[in-house]
């Protein structure tokens, strides 16, 4: 095959989607935050408390390695690790890609 025909292929799957990257679902990523997060990050990512990180707004590759490096155990909580071991790579991509489409509010309180 001629370079040319390879990166014409290249190209086409790329444009197509069919790189076998999926994009990360927002949808599912706040159905997945309601269920496992937002008892101390808030559902809208702005938190609940002062002693919670907000996470909304946050880039989404930040978030999601994040939560891979607390699922390794290479990022050391033991809160979070338990929250994050049963996190499939979806679900992390999903909650990383709904947090990081939130808007981060100021806080006043300072």
């Amino acid at each position: 095959m001629n370079i040319l025909k390879a990166l014409t292929i290249v190209v086409m799957a790329a444009a197509c989607g069919i790189t076998g990257a999926q994009a990360a679902d927002v949808e599912a990523g706040h159905k997945k935050v309601k269920e496992v997060c937002a008892a101390c990050h808030g559902e809208d990512g702005n938190g609940i408390m002062p002693d919670y990180p907000k996470l909304a707004g946050q880039h989404r590759d930040y978030l999601a390695k994040a939560l891979r490096d607390y699922k390794s155990g290479l990022r050391k909580n033991p809160i979070m690790a338990g929250m994050a071991g049963p996190l499939t790579r979806e679900d992390i991509d999903n909650v990383a890609a709904y947090y990081g489409s939130r808007p981060a509010l100021l806080s006043s309180h300072f």
